[in-house]
């Protein structure tokens, strides 16, 4: 008895509570795992596996998809493909997570920070061309919050210097640009599916790979640098190390989880966006009285709404917003802390030019709960902490 009152207390506390985040589970995902360990399939490229390579190929038009243990997997995978030597050059965003940078680093690789854009926080496409360098060897662009970078655009300078794109589409699951999937208009393109993205698997990645050229590499660099799979394929009658890799891929488990994930991936997808545009609606008049600035889609890109945040006014103190607000039971928070500002930056990275709006916009912005199965009143409470901690 005394076991149930204390439950039923910590459930009162979480309810009254709003969080910022509550992983979705579809009710398949249990009956899937219990699937692959009878099927005697723990290991990796088991049939979840195989029908979630299948799920992303047909849905996104790449040329091959591979599960990975991690978005930062993919990238990491990426890098690789890449053949990076040490002092090449990567240009990307500071205003990322850190994998983005790691990935190339570990290949010795020199990250090069340009600015964001102050719409949309992604890279600004008209800074990259003039960071260019004779060491510079891809781009890489940042899919901030589901909204796609202008990939025209990128593509084109690619195009012009020889370089490579590789899409960080981590928050990219179900978003497109001019109709095209976020991850497949580069060469490659990552995916998390970590416990916070909209498409989870607890942890969990994907690489996409659009240029048939590199996919076979592509599948001996994730399998330790063998060519195991073709093994299994039966093309070749034994497997053997040909390259630098490692194990990248996944275990069944998460494979099945992934699956019942995506099967439900347009349902998921059309309940965020309903939250999203509510949010957008409810702070519309915030946003005239100049407290704060909301999301800016661009008409070509069709998101996924993965996050919702505001950019409050800089003269407003962010950590003593976001105190207020937790003290109304609403657990809201900040974002990237630019890695241009890192203390890892001075030793692996350069800037190039001015990140005044990369410095401006990650000082001001806050990112509000956001989890299906919200409830339209816990959405007007956050709503209304947000307003009381700003006027």
């Amino acid at each position: 008895m005394l076991e149930f009152k204390m439950m039923s207390i910590q459930q009162q506390s979480f309810d009254q509570h709003i969080p910022f985040n509550r992983p979705y589970m579809t009710g398949k995902e249990l009956h899937y795992i219990a699937e692959a360990k009878f099927g005697n399939m723990l290991a990796g490229d088991g049939r979840f596996t195989q029908v979630c390579h299948g799920w992303f190929e047909q849905r996104t038009g790449c040329d091959k998809a591979l599960l990975t243990h991690s978005c930062t997997a993919a990238l990491e995978m990426a890098a690789l493909l890449l053949d990076l030597e040490p002092g090449d050059e990567v240009i990307m965003p500071s205003y990322t997570f850190v994998s983005t940078a790691n990935a190339f680093v570990l290949r010795g690789a020199v990250p090069v920070f340009v600015d964001v854009r102050e719409d949309t926080l992604n890279i600004d496409e008209t800074l990259i061309e003039q960071a260019i360098t004779s060491r510079t060897k891809a781009i890489v662009p940042v899919h901030y919050a589901g909204v796609a970078c202008e990939m025209d655009a990128i593509m084109a300078i690619a195009q012009r210097h020889g370089l490579k794109v590789v899409e960080d589409a981590a928050q990219g699951v179900m978003s497109k640009y001019k109709g095209r999937a976020l991850g497949t208009i580069g060469h490659l393109g990552a995916y998390s599916f970590h416990e916070t993205k909209n498409v989870i698997s607890g942890e969990g990645g994907a690489l996409l790979v659009n240029e048939p050229t590199l996919a076979l590499r592509a599948e001996i660099i994730r399998e330790k640098g063998t060519d195991r799979s073709r093994f299994f394929r039966g093309e070749v009658d034994k497997y053997t190390w040909q390259e630098v890799g490692s194990s990248f891929l996944p275990g069944e488990i998460i494979a099945a989880f992934l699956w019942a994930q995506l099967q439900e991936a347009d349902d998921i997808t059309r309940q965020r966006l309903k939250l999203w545009s509510g949010y957008h609606a409810a702070l519309e008049p915030l946003e005239r009285q100049g407290l704060l600035r909301r999301p800016v889609v661009p008409v070509s890109c069709q998101h996924n709404a993965h996050m919702y945040y505001v950019c409050i006014n800089p003269k407003l103190d962010r950590q003593e917003v976001l105190s207020l607000m937790k003290s109304h039971g609403v657990h809201a928070v900040f974002h990237y802390v630019p890695l241009h500002n890192a203390p890892a930056a001075q030793r692996y990275a350069r800037v190039a030019g001015s990140m005044s709006v990369t410095d401006r916009q990650a000082a001001c912005l806050i990112r509000l709960p956001l989890w299906i199965g919200m409830s339209e009143a816990q959405q007007q409470r956050v709503v209304a902490a947000l307003r009381c901690s700003i006027q």
